[in-house]
């Protein structure tokens, strides 16, 4: 894949990258823009980071030999956002939406493992909301593939020829037998953060969040689908082995607040929700399967 940057065991450096994200960045309003083949490597990725054991905290993960599903993640954020904040990228990154997550895990990595990290952007896609693309990140160990994930990301854009987007009704929201109430801290952002490297402005304070039009501070998403996950997997139908997480963002979070995990078990599939407090409308919902 051409284009591709290489790091040897120090990912970049996340300040400068934060700094040339809030730059200006001009898109044209045709249907000219184009993804590039744009890929970063990270050739050993130390998984047993000092931060592991607070990003276990701040998620509800219990401490374990192995590593939590979606730790990789915050491995590859910063070859994520280098990635996107590349000259050659064509699209402001505080214009971006998180719309969809999976992670599959082809199996558990234990702790102090050592990861070959691999992202590339791909799938463009223009939609009645504007250009989707997807971001593909995988780990390797020993050359064999454990892990991946794809992120398809929005960036918001009126349709060329002018017509308004039809709105449809929501579907119905289904409820499933299982609730768990979540009380979200006014410090969660700046928490995750902490641990994520992932500092954007939204998450942080309630200030900061209003200059981008949100009424208070929200949760990170990614952070959403880790508590989520760090919850049900301490339940006892949970299974171990191969896995695959599916998610999409509705609605955020907003910070403090309150929250509900809604989930359903399966023989081989469990379906899940993260609602608002009244339990009426979705955060976030997803899927689980076993491989």
């Amino acid at each position: 894949m051409s284009n591709t940057l290489v790091y040897r065991d120090t990912p970049p450096t996340l300040l400068p990258l934060f700094a040339k994200a809030a730059l200006p960045k001009k898109v044209s309003s045709g249907t000219d823009v184009r993804i590039p083949e744009l890929s970063a490597t990270l050739l050993y990725a130390h998984t047993s980071r000092a931060d592991l054991e607070q990003y276990e905290r701040v998620c509800g993960f219990q401490p374990s030999n192995q590593l939590p599903i979606t730790w990789p993640h915050i491995l590859a954020f910063p070859l994520q956002l280098k990635l996107l904040t590349e000259k050659a990228f064509p699209l402001p990154l505080l214009g971006l939406v998180h719309l969809r997550n999976t992670i599959t895990q082809y199996r558990q990595i234990g702790t102090g493992e050592a990861l070959k990290l691999d992202v590339h952007l791909s799938g463009q896609e223009r939609t009645s909301r504007g250009i989707e693309f997807d971001m593909i990140t995988t780990a390797s160990s020993a050359g064999s593939l454990v892990w991946e994930e794809s992120s398809t990301m929005l960036f918001r854009q009126s349709e060329p020829n002018g017509k308004p987007t039809e709105k449809t009704a929501p579907p119905t929201l289904e409820q499933y037998p299982n609730t768990k109430e979540i009380k979200v801290g006014e410090s969660i952002g700046r928490q995750y953060a902490k641990v994520s490297g992932d500092s954007n402005l939204i998450h942080m304070h309630a200030l900061t969040a209003k200059a981008f039009g949100f009424p208070k501070a929200i949760a990170h998403g990614m952070w959403s689908k880790a508590h989520a996950l760090a919850i049900m997997g301490q339940q006892d139908g949970w299974q171990s082995g191969p896995l695959k997480v599916s998610c999409q963002f509705k609605k955020p979070v907003f910070l403090p607040g309150t929250a509900q995990l809604n989930w359903r078990e399966g023989k081989t599939a469990w379906d899940y929700q993260l609602l608002n407090a009244r339990g009426d409308a979705p955060h976030l919902s997803g899927q689980i399967e076993w491989l």
